[in-house]
């Protein structure tokens, strides 16, 4: 009997370590909803009433979330992006306030609760990013002995406040907001962190992580931290200098790509020409060491959401496409698929609950696509330029051939320079399309009309049939 005990466990420890810590390259395939806690759902479904006030908790939960998975997984996406989850100081609703490190935060849910959903996920072969802080603690001021384990004076850098964000010496050693500044090169401060984010992913099953303030800690840390963790790690650094984002891409394995963000943001919302996401893909493939595992994003909750200060949903829904196919993995603030449009912090963190309408159009058009990318495996294709000029920006993933504009006029551009599986007589959809559009490949060449402003996702139809 002890011989079969044994192969199932070994089988039994085997799936369980199969369940976490997942590599860069396995992220690859990966669709990230990033979330809030405490603004997706509440417990209890009945109380679902306005949040009063965005400054302070409005009662989301680790069980919310998991009783709604389903409104997320029926979009497509196969990982979410949670808060921090440490015991939080005051009404730090956020998360980045830790007080008690090993405690979860109770608000959430606590321990049992975070367990829970992280096990539905798992059965659900959805991952989870759990947003790390290794920089600072609580707004605890001088009152070091509030904060379990860095209780003591000794933990942290001198206080002083940054002023000027363009020394990288005051970026790292003072406080970001009067935040005490944790210093990592005290070895108890050093070991106990890497061992904490060791602790959380072992014990919760974590599959990856998003790395906040990473400017504000020395590189040579987050190598250690990174190595500790054992997963793909996405950093953020809230710069649009692409020379600055990829000196972390090497301590780090990814970074936020806040270059294309920026970039084409403006576009989009100024009316620039398009060239300039050519220039944002040539430049990011100059320049980071690997742009495909970069976190690519258009909204999230340190920036007002586009549509809170350009309100034109063509634009919007163009800017969406851009950076969902670009290389990179793709990340959607929750809300996106509801056309929110709050502007600057809290008001870019709404809460959620009475909106979850899963036939509004920007659900529909989320899932679109979000399905096309999982259903072509885009990951596993170079971002291949197809056609540019002042107006439109056309690019292929391999069978995907993506198409965005900046403007509402009718027009039409003949495409000629095609992926290679396109054959003549190949039949073309576009999957956002609510109508017929559908084009030929004919004499070698597509010819694609756009009405008013309406981003293209060109898959052969063939496929589409078939599978």
């Amino acid at each position: 009997m002890r011989k079969p005990l044994l192969a199932t466990l070994f089988i039994c420890l085997a799936l369980s370590a199969a369940l976490a810590a997942h590599s860069t390259e396995e992220w690859k395939s990966r669709t990230i909803y990033q979330i809030i806690t405490d603004r997706f759902a509440r417990t209890d479904a009945s109380d679902d009433g306005d949040c009063e006030d965005l400054h302070h908790y409005c009662c989301g939960t680790f069980k919310g979330l998991e009783n709604n998975l389903d409104y997320i997984q029926k979009m497509g996406f196969d990982a979410i992006w949670i808060s921090p989850v440490p015991e939080n100081y005051g009404e730090d609703y956020h998360g980045y306030g830790a007080l008690d490190w090993y405690n979860v935060n109770p608000r959430f849910g606590g321990e049992d609760d975070l367990k829970s959903l992280i096990h539905e996920m798992h059965k659900r072969d959805m991952w989870v990013m759990l947003d790390v802080v290794a920089n600072h603690v609580a707004y605890i001021d001088e009152d070091y002995e509030k904060v379990t384990p860095f209780d003591k004076e000794e933990y942290y850098h001198v206080k002083c406040q940054i002023n000027n964000w363009d020394d990288p010496n005051e970026v790292e050693y003072c406080r970001l907001s009067n935040l005490p500044d944790l210093n990592q090169d005290n070895p108890y401060v050093r070991e106990e962190l890497k061992k904490w984010i060791k602790w959380v992913i072992d014990e919760f099953d974590i599959d990856g992580i998003r790395i906040d303030t990473v400017p504000h800690v020395k590189r040579e840390f987050w190598k250690e931290y990174t190595d500790a963790a054992g997963c793909y790690a996405v950093g953020e650094a809230l710069n649009g200098d692409p020379h600055f984002l990829a000196s972390y891409q090497g301590p780090l394995p990814a970074m936020l790509n806040y270059h294309a963000f920026f970039a084409s943001r403006d576009l989009f919302e100024k009316g620039y020409s398009m060239y300039t996401l050519r220039d944002v893909v040539n430049t990011d493939n100059e320049v980071f060491p690997d742009p495909t595992v970069l976190g690519t994003f258009v909204d999230n909750h340190d920036k007002a959401r586009f549509l809170s200060y350009h309100s034109d949903q063509k634009n919007y829904q163009n800017l969406l496409v851009f950076n969902f196919f670009l290389q990179g993995i793709p990340i959607v603030y929750y809300g996106t698929e509801q056309s929110f449009n709050g502007g600057d912090d809290p008001w870019n963190r709404e809460t959620l609950w009475g909106n979850m309408d899963t036939e509004s159009e920007m659900y529909k058009f989320v899932t679109n696509m979000v399905n096309a990318r999982k259903q072509f495996k885009v990951w596993e294709h170079p971002h291949i330029e197809r056609y540019v000029n002042q107006d439109i920006y056309a690019f292929s993933r391999g069978d995907v051939l993506i198409a965005t504009t900046n403007v509402h006029t009718s027009f039409g551009v003949d495409i000629t320079y095609l992926p290679d599986s396109y054959k003549e007589g190949d039949i073309l959809c576009n999957v956002l399309s609510t109508g017929n559009d559908c084009i030929t490949v004919t004499n070698g060449s597509l010819n694609v009309h756009f009405d008013d402003g309406e981003p293209k996702v060109y898959v052969p139809q063939a496929r589409l049939v078939k599978e």
